[in-house]
């Protein structure tokens, strides 16, 4: 009779052992989960920033290169013969347009390594692949676009 009492109270107390450890464990993975969602958040805003970062610094030099460029063609005109203005202001269209499409390709391309900096974070490779094929079509056709426009302008 004694020996099955204490044949049950060292199950009990197996069982009870059992819980605790269960407990600690859903406990650590719990505590696990929050800290890979807390550090993907972290990224996040780490790259909002450089991205804010990045477009601003480029938006204020493109808006710089155009107003020296605007005010040297000015004084060009101002002081030079009119016969050379036609000349001269095909020169600055030329100029402002490829200051603008390479401060859009730019900030194309930051945008474009913040997002695969998020995807490598939160999804996985497959993704990243398939992203980096597009961004590589996109990056030639916006190149052959502007080559076609500097020529055509240039002609």
């Amino acid at each position: 009779m004694s020996s099955s009492s204490s044949s049950s109270s060292s199950n009990s107390s197996s069982s009870s052992s059992n819980s605790s450890n269960s407990s600690k464990s859903s406990r650590s993975s719990s505590c696990h989960s929050s800290s890979s969602s807390s550090n993907v958040v972290v990224v996040v805003v780490v790259v909002v920033v450089v991205v804010v970062v990045v477009v601003v610094v480029v938006v204020v030099v493109v808006v710089v290169v155009v107003v020296v460029v605007v005010v040297v063609v000015v004084v060009v005109i101002v002081v030079v013969e009119v016969e050379v203005v036609v000349e001269v202001v095909v020169v600055v269209v030329v100029l402002v347009v490829v200051i603008a499409v390479v401060g859009v390709v730019v900030i194309f391309v930051v945008v474009v390594v913040v997002v695969l900096v998020v995807v490598i974070a939160v999804v996985g490779v497959f993704v990243i692949f398939v992203v980096v094929v597009v961004v590589v079509v996109v990056v030639v056709v916006v190149v052959v676009v502007v080559v076609v426009v500097v020529v055509v302008v240039g002609y």
